[in-house]
């Protein structure tokens, strides 16, 4: 049985499932964290550092949300700042630099939004991530481990493979927010997100990503070590494409993102038909 598209919201939302550094910690080995984006701060919404994939060197870059009460206060829900995203902006170049393969993790309800972040500069943190990882000289895979929300999900995003776990989410705006504009109630949450067509499983259909992970042993070592080889498995194929190859294709599989075929011709208005 299918699992209704808000139920997932739900699960991607959870405190109980497992964060950025969970996965950190489970997959990669002698982890060492770098701060700072050499402007303003530190984000501690937006964890990066060095790592070891086995035997491969790599950037790790994550959204750590926190799991109390206290550790979510602390990381700002999971909701990046401009110097967050310039962080990871500094450590890709780093990656570039130096020929480390980048895997970043997503998982956040969208960019932090208050007066400071604007003053900042957060429509141009984020736009220039776009910018640099569209022509970053290294491979990148994104994993969507939560939620993936609108610009400052995909301000992590912009990468070789994106890969979703079963329950992710990934979507412009939250079912909550997209109600409230469309219906002018919230509490319609639950039919935006089946029109929003956020599920992992949408987002395969639409040539968004190119692979759902199943959830089943989530958390546990075997997950882990299945993650890991398949991030290895991936990386031994881009790390050998040339460079200006590895370019094209990334250019190419965003060039096919929203192509006609990539829906049925019966699907395109299926929003506007349940306004």
């Amino acid at each position: 049985m299918s699992t209704a598209a808000y139920d997932r919201v739900k699960i991607a939302r959870s405190n109980k499932r497992p964060t950025g550094l969970d996965f950190i910690r489970g997959v990669f080995s002698d982890f060492f964290e770098l701060h700072g984006d050499r402007r303003f701060g530190d984000d501690p919404s937006i964890v990066g550092g060095v790592a070891w994939l086995d035997q491969l060197p790599v950037t790790v870059i994550a959204v750590e949300k926190g799991h109390s009460a206290r550790e979510r206060m602390l990381r700002d829900f999971g909701m990046p700042n401009p110097e967050g995203y310039r962080k990871a902006l500094r450590l890709m170049k780093q990656a570039e630099k130096f020929h480390r393969p980048v895997v970043c993790m997503v998982d956040t309800s969208g960019a932090y939004c208050d007066v400071g972040a604007e003053e900042r500069g957060q429509g141009q943190a984020i736009a220039e991530n776009l910018s640099e990882m569209m022509t970053l000289k290294t491979p990148v895979i994104s994993l969507f481990i939560g939620e993936g929300g609108s610009g400052g999900a995909l301000a992590l995003a912009v990468a070789d493979r994106v890969w979703m776990l079963e329950n992710a989410i990934y979507s412009v705006i939250s079912p909550e927010g997209c109600a409230s504009i469309l219906w002018k109630d919230a509490s319609k949450a639950a039919l935006a997100a089946e029109q929003l067509k956020l599920t992992a499983q949408d987002a395969l259909r639409y040539g968004l990503i190119e692979r759902v992970i199943p959830e089943t042993e989530l958390g546990r070592d075997t997950f882990y070590q299945e993650l890991r080889q398949s991030l290895l498995d991936a990386f031994s194929t881009l790390c050998a494409m040339p460079t200006d190859a590895l370019l094209d294709a990334r250019y190419a599989r965003f060039r096919r993102i929203g192509a006609p075929e990539q829906a049925g011709e019966n699907e395109t208005d299926e929003m506007e038909n349940n306004l």
